[in-house]
């Protein structure tokens, strides 16, 4: 962490006054800013994420996410950090969180506490499918708005925003507009209640506490069917059985679960592709005309 920034936070108007830093460590795992451990002088330890001033907007959409979580989370089972501070600094932006302590403990909490995360939400959410502001996905743009249709709501919201931006890699606009239509009228066949879903919820987003508790981070929330994020769940790996038997221990697949994992990865797909390229732009093809078959 650069010298100015390490000032600005214990200065007397900066988040941490009062305190002095005793230990500043740079923590892996992120792609977009750097992230750190600070240890305090008065025993405490926390999560520093820092960036440039164009920075604030991504970690803004951040804590509105983490916030949401966090009010609907059994803290019994499953840790969602709230926002300790996010402040734009002298010498750049931070947002600052409590420390999650990580091991490599069994998923059963964080499968039952994601559960009854969507769960809980369902029943007291806005009755209509989406998010209140723009957001990102990773670093990538993430629309806000609402629709009432859930089919609706994941093509419009999601799937065509990433196809614009996929624009000219090999996919027939008419038979990628047939596929849209389509694709909506099938998961609108199924009647889903919005939960709140973390929406980015790859292994590197959840863990399990040294106590045993799950815990989440990182989110890139919305109101959705709860399916988007076991979904993705599947794409990346990093999830243990214990994790789905505990997840569906409390709410059961639903008919026709398995042939909407497809639908819903081919959104992190896209993200991925047009943020990465590489084999990502394959994946994403093959996702494309493997839905075709199947849908036009």
């Amino acid at each position: 962490m650069k010298a100015g920034l390490r000032a600005d936070l214990v200065a007397a108007e900066g988040p941490l006054a009062g305190v002095d830093l005793v230990g500043v460590s740079p923590v892996g795992g992120g792609c977009i800013h750097q992230a750190w451990r600070l240890d305090l002088n008065d025993g405490r330890r926390l999560f520093a994420k820092s960036g440039g001033v164009e920075a604030m907007p991504l970690f803004e959409v951040e804590a509105d996410a983490l916030r949401a979580l966090h009010e609907v989370a059994d803290p019994e089972l499953l840790v969602v950090p709230s926002p300790i501070a996010l402040c734009e600094l002298s010498h750049g932006s931070v947002l600052l969180l409590p420390w999650l302590e990580l091991s490599g403990a069994d998923q059963s909490a964080l499968g039952r506490g994601l559960a009854l995360l969507h769960q809980a939400s369902m029943h007291d959410g806005p009755a209509r499918y989406g998010w209140h502001r723009d957001g990102y996905i990773g670093a990538g743009p993430q629309p806000g708005g609402w629709r009432e249709r859930w089919g609706e709501a994941f093509v419009e919201l999601r799937l065509r925003p990433q196809l614009k931006l996929f624009s000219g890699r090999g996919f027939d606009a008419d038979a990628q507009q047939r596929l849209l239509c389509n694709i909506a009228d099938h998961l609108d066949q199924d009647d889903v209640a919005p939960s709140l879903v973390h929406g980015d919820l790859w292994g590197g987003n959840a863990g399990t506490l040294a106590d045993g508790r799950g815990c989440l981070y990182d989110p890139a929330s919305w109101w959705a069917d709860r399916e988007v994020d076991l979904a993705m769940t599947t794409l990346f790996g990093g999830f243990s059985s214990s994790f789905f038997a505990a997840y569906k221990s409390v709410i059961p697949d639903r008919p026709g679960a398995e042939g909407r994992v497809e639908i819903y990865n081919l959104y992190h797909l896209l993200n991925h592709a047009n943020l990465f390229g590489g084999g990502y732009v394959n994946q994403s093809i093959s996702r494309l005309r493997s839905l075709s078959r199947r849908l036009i």
